[in-house]
C-alpha cells in the first residue's frame, strides 16, 4: 500500500543500536525523523550520517528525535559508526534500525511488499529505493516524504527548514513562502478573513493580493 502525507505512519517494533523500540512509543508526544540508507559502509551515506549526527542537538531543541535505518544488522551499524566518527568528526548518538527482515522498508513502501528474502546478499544497488526521509508528527502522521537517488547526498539543512515551517504553521494560521527561512515574513492562510486577521495580527500585514497577505512571523 502506498503512503501519502497525513497517512498514519506505520508502527513497528525493531531492533536498533539502542535496543528494541516500538516506533510510536519512541516518538512519544514529539516529532521524529526516520531516514534510511541503502547500505552501511557506503560513501555518500557516511557523509550524511556524520552531518546528521552533528545536527542532533539542533533537532532536539525542536522536540524532534532522529532515527536511521538500513537493512544491515545492528552489529554492522555499530562498526560503521566508528568510521563515521573518524571521517566526519561527529559521534552518531541516535538509534539506527537493523531492518534485516525488510519489514520496515516494506511497510514504508521503500521496497515492494512482495520482495522476497532478507538482508543477506543484498547490495546498495538492490536497496537503491531504501533512501527516504519521513517526518512524523506528534499525531503519528506522516508530514513529509522525500526519496533521493544514491548519488545525491541529502540536504538536511532543508529538512530542518521544513520542520521549522511545519511546526510554525501547526501553531499559527500561516503558511511559509518560497525559500522561507526562520524569521522571514509568512503568509496569512486564505481561510482567515481580514476581520479575523486583525485580531490575530494586530500589527497589520501587507496585502499584495486579496489572497496573498504577508505578515511578520508571529513567534518572533
Amino acid at each position: 500500500m502506498s503512503l501519502r502525507i497525513n497517512d498514519q505512519a506505520p508502527n513497528f517494533i525493531a531492533n536498533t543500536t539502542h535496543g528494541e523500540i516500538n516506533f510510536h512509543q519512541w516518538v512519544g508526544d514529539g516529532w521524529a525523523i526516520l531516514f534510511s540508507h541503502p547500505k552501511d559502509f557506503t560513501p555518500v551515506c557516511t557523509t550524511e550520517l556524520g552531518y546528521v549526527a552533528g545536527m542532533e542537538k539542533t533537532f532536539a531543541e525542536r522536540n524532534c528525535k532522529i532515527i536511521g535505518l538500513s537493512i544491515d544488522p545492528v552489529e554492522n551499524h555499530a562498526d560503521w559508526a566508528k568510521d563515521i566518527e573518524e571521517t566526519q568528526g561527529n559521534t552518531v548518538g541516535f538509534p539506527m534500525i537493523g531492518d534485516t527482515e525488510l519489514k520496515v522498508a516494506k511497510a514504508y513502501n521503500m521496497l515492494p511488499a512482495d520482495e522476497e528474502g532478507g538482508s543477506e546478499g543484498r547490495t546498495a544497488a538492490t536497496n537503491a529505493t531504501v533512501r527516504s526521509v519521513f517526518i512524523v508528527g506528534p499525531d503519528k502522521k506522516i508530514k513529509l516524504m522525500m526519496t533521493y537517488p544514491m548519488t545525491t547526498g541529502r540536504n538536511f539543512d532543508e529538512i530542518l527548514r521544513v520542520l521549522d515551517s511545519m511546526q510554525l504553521t501547526a501553531a499559527h494560521k500561516v503558511a511559509t513562502p518560497v525559500n522561507w527561512r526562520d524569521g522571514d515574513d509568512v503568509i496569512i492562510v486564505p481561510s482567515v478573513s481580514d476581520d479575523e486577521a486583525k485580531s490575530l495580527f494586530p500589527n497589520g500585514w501587507k496585502a499584495l493580493k486579496s489572497y496573498l497577505r504577508l505578515v511578520k512571523q508571529p513567534n518572533k
